[in-house]
């Protein structure tokens, strides 16, 4: 497996999850464990997802995320599940 840690911060609003998870399932990229927290109206999502499946790599997301982030108008980070350790 090849994953990642997604993470979104913003202001919450209709359809935030909808598209990141969009994005996702357009890539083939396997959403394997979430949370969300929303609190005083800001959104704190964090994801862990499987790339392995999709086309792209690391560096594709990194860069092809970055519409997603500008459309719902949040920070999304994306950084390897290994470069954590």
């Amino acid at each position: 497996m090849d994953k990642l840690v997604v993470t979104l911060v913003g202001r919450d609003t209709v359809g935030i999850i909808a598209k990141v998870c969009t994005y996702f399932a357009e890539n083939s990229i396997n959403i394997l464990d979430i949370a969300q927290t929303t609190l005083r109206g800001i959104i704190n999502m964090v994801m862990i997802v499987d790339i392995e499946p999709s086309k792209l790599g690391f560096d594709e997301v990194r860069e092809t995320i970055s519409a997603v982030s500008k459309d719902v108008r949040c920070i999304i980070n994306v950084v390897r599940d290994a470069d954590l350790d």
